[in-house]
């Protein structure tokens, strides 16, 4: 495939949308009328401009961090089962979700240090993005030099990133105000359209897409949507919707029709732990290449069904992703010690005139700081099947060098008479030597999230020294690929019949590429199962709240058990409260029974002493942005279950289309 990003056709279009989307609502007007959209939008360069800024905004979710501390989809994983928050040096750290999360919170600028989340990132951004994709639709058709194709083309990729955003807002805010194009002065008089209703529009929509956007194949841009990405989504729409066969139908074309196939030996280029293999050797594996960023879209990765650049010569177009300082622990300090009381790992510098790079961990794993961690469900309890710890998974191989465990460090100070001994957290009369073992103490999926960086690596003078490469870096994503077809069509038989064999058929081709020896017995897969293998293979990769969130809707729809023999209603499964262990949604009794949340109190020796980590059934739905809903004074906008402005009277559009033509009811 030919590498041909659009972003140098940007201009001055796309330079203001962008810097329109900093502080702008959803109720806006067109946020072209920084200049003339009907002279700029009739050649298709211009309409090339904003799917540039889209597709760039698209990666935004994984790499736009605020001062090297937030990465936008971290609260897409605080919110599941999967992650917590873990900055203990911040007395408002988001912990206590069911009492904190309200309507006016998390909405301040987004460079705020202060902020808890990175739900008002997603609330904002998102919507930007749906401004941006009706930019298209809006004036597509002034272009007169376009054929059908090319038109119908440009139409669907466009349909296909408001699908996207509107897909995941439905399941993080549920009912939402629908915007189908632009306008030219601010509509203040917006109802909430229901979720289903939008859903209904989305596959409309995608099914558009997916006959007139090309394969990759065919296409000379990667980072643009393409077929496969289309069907993706609409696959996930079907399934939201109930229609179980239409979603296998669409994911048996991708799987079976469309020239992908899964990476199952080495392939690509080797990169062993990039600047100091010596502190962490990797053995090269399958799992390792796959998650690499320099294969993520090359020819060779038969595996990517769309991807998102963002690595190359045009630094302006590209955007650092700090998964090495945000995510990892903040294991370079005084509370983490050994049994002698000293220090266990030192921030030890290449200017340094005993520097050893045997025990260089900034360089090889980064310089966390913990602003999330990951549960102990996703650390341990998650690789255990049939019973039973399975010990060669190379997603969670501490041998290959893939998965990196805090006991796997060797202390690195050379004042200590523990000096190159493995770290441990208790000494041997059980005193505990780690003082906050949720910001300093668990293991990583270092497969995922360790980057290069060379410029970093280069500058050997900064302020911390010689310190290489420890933030984390550029590097290309996979947004789709062709293990979640298989664990989708896996969920789609499980609507359809939970005693399918195919079902476990579907989980285990991915267990055997990762080497795994426990797979799961034909006709006895729950749909906790499923759940369980996506959280091992797309961690970081799915938007995990919004996954949970859409499966506790088609568990809901279907009347299928959970893993716990639970089922739920349609009309009470999203509208309940409380923070008891029985009742609420699929996605409340994952975060509760796997997750972190509701066990209690935690004491550390932070600024944060106290963690509670609470979650209530009414956080199903985050709440609408309160000032939404004042500036929308000439209206009402409905607000979420369990929040405070909530009114289930609230007049809401049953019908999209409906939603569609109000759009011209200007106030």
């Amino acid at each position: 495939m030919k590498n041909s990003i659009k972003y140098s056709i940007i201009g001055l279009a796309g330079a203001a949308m962008l810097a329109a989307g900093c502080s702008r609502s959803f109720l806006d007007a067109d946020p072209l009328s920084f200049y003339e959209p009907n002279a700029t939008f009739t050649s298709e360069s211009g309409i090339r401009s904003v799917l540039a800024i889209l597709d760039r905004q698209m990666k935004r979710y994984w790499s736009d961090g605020d001062h090297n501390e937030m990465l936008p989809l971290m609260s897409e994983y605080t919110m599941s089962d999967l992650m917590v928050p873990a900055a203990t040096d911040k007395a408002n750290m988001l912990d206590n979700v069911a009492q904190m999360l309200t309507p006016n919170s998390d909405q301040s600028t987004l460079l705020h240090l202060d902020r808890q989340s990175t739900i008002w990132f997603m609330w904002q951004q998102q919507h930007e993005s749906i401004r941006n994709a009706n930019t298209i639709l809006s004036y597509i058709d002034n272009v007169k030099t376009l054929d059908e194709a090319t038109r119908n083309k440009y139409k669907g990729m466009a349909l296909f990133h408001r699908a996207f955003r509107y897909y995941n807002l439905v399941f993080q805010f549920g009912d939402l105000p629908l915007q189908t194009k632009l306008l030219d002065t601010p509509k203040l008089n917006f109802k909430s359209t229901k979720r289903d209703a939008i859903l209904q529009m989305l596959r409309e929509d995608l099914e558009f897409a997916v006959q007139w956007v090309p394969e990759q194949k065919d296409m000379s841009e990667i980072g643009s949507p393409n077929k496969g990405g289309c069907r993706m989504l609409l696959s996930k729409v079907y399934l939201a919707l109930g229609e179980y066969a239409k979603a296998k139908e669409v994911l048996d074309v991708i799987i079976n029709q469309s020239g992908y196939s899964l990476m199952t030996e080495n392939f690509g280029t080797f990169i062993n732990n990039y600047e100091c293999p010596e502190a962490w050797p990797i053995t090269r594996n399958v799992i390792w290449d796959l998650h690499r960023p320099e294969n993520a879209l090359i020819a060779a990765n038969k595996e990517t069904i769309m991807g998102l650049p963002n690595q190359g010569a045009a630094a302006e177009s590209f955007i650092k992703n700090h998964t090495m300082r945000c995510l990892y622990p903040f294991y370079f300090n005084n509370m983490v010690k050994m049994p002698d009381g000293k220090q266990a790992l030192l921030n030890i510098k290449r200017n340094q005139s005993n520097y050893d790079v045997n025990y260089d961990y900034m360089r090889a794993m980064g310089r966390g700081i913990a602003t999330i961690r990951p549960t102990g469900y996703y650390q341990y309890t998650l690789w255990n099947v049939n019973g039973k710890s399975d010990a060669t998974d190379l997603r969670h191989s501490v041998e290959t060098g893939n998965w990196l465990p805090m006991e796997a460090f060797k202390c690195n100070n050379v004042a200590s008479e523990y000096f190159g001994q493995n770290l441990r957290l208790h000494d041997e009369a059980g005193k505990l030597l780690c003082e906050d073992t949720i910001r300093r103490w668990y293991a990583v999926p270092h497969y995922i999230w360790k980057l290069g960086d060379p410029e970093r690596e280069a500058n050997v003078s900064g302020s911390d020294g010689h310190r290489g490469a420890s933030d984390g870096g550029n590097g290309d994503y996979v947004l789709y690929r062709l293990a979640e077809a298989y664990l989708l069509r896996a969920e789609a038989r499980f609507y359809v019949n939970p005693s399918d064999p195919a079902i476990a058929d579907d989980i285990n081709i991915i267990r055997k590429r990762a080497k795994c020896t426990e797979l799961y017995a034909s006709g006895k897969v729950t749909i906790g199962d499923i759940m369980d293998e996506r959280a091992r293979e797309l961690f970081w990769e799915e938007f995990r709240n919004v996954e949970l969130k859409r499966v506790s809707l088609c568990l809901a729809r279907s009347g299928k058990p959970d893993e716990w023999g639970n089922t739920y209603k349609l009309e009470t499964f999203d509208k309940q409260e409380g923070t008891d262990a029985t009742g609420g949604s699929y996605w409340y009794q994952r975060v509760t029974k796997c997750g972190m949340y509701n066990h209690g109190t935690i004491t550390v020796n932070a600024t944060k002493t106290n963690i509670n980590y609470v979650m209530d059934k009414k956080n199903m739905y985050w709440p609408i942005p309160e000032k939404e809903i004042t500036a929308n004074y000439r209206g009402q906008i409905h607000q979420n279950y369990g929040y405070t402005g909530y009114d289930e009277n609230c007049p809401e559009f049953d019908d999209w289309k409906d939603a569609a033509a109000d759009m011209d009811k200007v106030n």
